[in-house]
């Protein structure tokens, strides 16, 4: 029966779903995640004991918004005087280290034209603490963007997964700005969906989570043994933690650590930001496939196996697969067009190929831009009409990397900054909480 069916298909139709058959086959196992999710809940951490910890911002010209998160660390309930703030004040042509100093930060001014980039701000911020700040006894170190804002109990959530052995952790990634236009929606849906979906389910299995970006934080041993910070690829954050799971640690995930990142809102911002990323991925798969893969094969643990297989698909230039199948079935039909290829079942197998192709990936984005939008929905802080809305516009905003995707792979990326101005203090949101959780009661959580 199998047999006479495949004879009956063209070359194009096998193609296609010798491609389907693979993609299924190597993330799949996202949509056993998906379901974890939704059928085990996590255990919340308590801590036995408050630690001692140093914040490290890295800041270029961010005078609008550092004064707001500097002012949300200090409002925390975790006790403040466990916590010292440090802002690296990172070629600055502003007042940036002027507005943080007086909101209380400790500035280290840093002047490096030849050296751009997170990482390497960040290296110089940790060399300074580890000779300046030594007698402090920080035990771990947090990071974040100049543009957050923390809830009024991050700390507080973070120590507890600290104080129970992770010596590194991500948490619960929102955005100030969700409801400004589509592209900054379709960032935040797409980072709740990671936090939910992928760093939720990594946590309840006990294997290992990805720093991303912002909110995170390493531990005091980590920076020691590696004599600093030793990661300098355009997407720094995933090549620690790709480095991370490569010498068998784990990175943790805090889902009650709520931070506010401000998102891009034009499209000139989400292309600079999503080619450097594109980028940095085709870097750390360039730089560390080869030893995941062997991890992956020879490691006898299963859990870091699992890590190991999750974080080469993470970085694994899988899109260009859709694109190759796309330009494949586009080639069909465009000869089909003009005649050179007059093979009419072929060319009608292409078109159908290419449309299913791209409703495929339209359909897939939705539905999981629906059930984030569904699970979170007392965490977006949005009118029911702008959440209804923001679910059919976050296909096209991830439709919109297949592009960026084909021209990073040729293209050259240089870190270019996005612009922050969206300042608005972190009281803001604990009442946006309050007045949609009231008008929501019933939503799932």
């Amino acid at each position: 029966m199998i047999e006479e069916i495949v004879s009956q298909m063209s070359f194009v139709d096998v193609f296609n779903l010798c491609v389907l058959i693979i993609c299924t086959a190597l993330y799949g196992y996202q949509l056993i995640y998906a379901f974890i999710v939704l059928t085990r809940p996590y255990n919340k951490l308590t801590a036995k004991r408050n630690h001692r910890y140093a914040v490290l911002i890295p800041a270029r010209n961010e005078r609008a918004v550092i004064g707001n998160l500097i002012h949300s660390i200090q409002m925390q309930s975790y006790p403040i005087e466990l916590i010292d703030i440090f802002v690296i004040a990172d070629n600055c042509t502003d007042d940036t280290a002027d507005v943080a100093r007086k909101a209380g930060a400790i500035v280290i001014p840093r002047s490096n034209t030849e050296q751009v980039g997170k990482g390497y701000a960040l290296n110089y911020g940790f060399q300074v603490l580890r000779s300046t700040y030594a007698d402090r006894g920080y035990e771990a170190y947090f990071v974040f963007d100049a543009d957050n804002v923390l809830d009024e109990n991050y700390f507080r959530e973070m120590n507890a997964t600290f104080d129970n052995g992770a010596k590194a952790s991500t948490c619960y990634r929102n955005s100030k700005n969700f409801g400004s236009n589509w592209i900054s929606a379709g960032y935040g849906l797409m980072f709740l969906r990671e936090a939910k979906f992928l760093s939720q389910a990594r946590l309840t299995l006990d294997t290992s989570c990805a720093i991303s970006g912002t909110g995170w934080y390493v531990s005091a041993e980590i920076i020691e043994k590696h004599n600093g910070w030793n990661w300098f690829l355009l997407t720094e954050d995933i090549e620690f933690s790709i480095s991370s799971v490569v010498d068998g640690e784990k990175i943790s995930y805090c889902p009650t650590a709520i931070i506010y990142d401000e998102q891009p809102v034009t499209f000139r911002d989400q292309w600079n930001q999503r080619f450097r990323w594109a980028k940095g991925f085709y870097q750390v798969f360039g730089c560390y496939a080869k030893n995941l893969f062997m991890k992956l094969l020879f490691n006898k643990g299963q859990k870091n196996r699992l890590a190991c297989y999750d974080m080469l698909m993470t970085v694994s230039p899988a899109m260009l697969l859709t694109v190759f199948i796309l330009a494949f079935d586009l080639t069909i039909v465009v000869l089909g067009a003009c005649g050179i290829l007059s093979t009419g079942v072929v060319v009608a197998s292409a078109a159908s190929s290419l449309f299913f192709c791209v409703f495929n990936n339209f359909l897939f984005n939705f539905i999981f831009g629906v059930l984030t939008t569904y699970t979170e929905w007392n965490s977006i802080h949005l009118t029911k009409a702008q959440k209804i809305k923001y679910m059919f516009t976050f296909p096209i905003f991830q439709i919109v990397n297949v592009p960026i995707v084909v021209v990073a792979l040729f293209g050259k990326a240089v870190w270019k900054p996005i612009p922050h101005n969206y300042a608005v203090d972190v009281s803001e949101f604990a009442q946006a909480a309050r007045i949609t959780g009231t008008a929501d009661e019933g939503a799932v959580r």
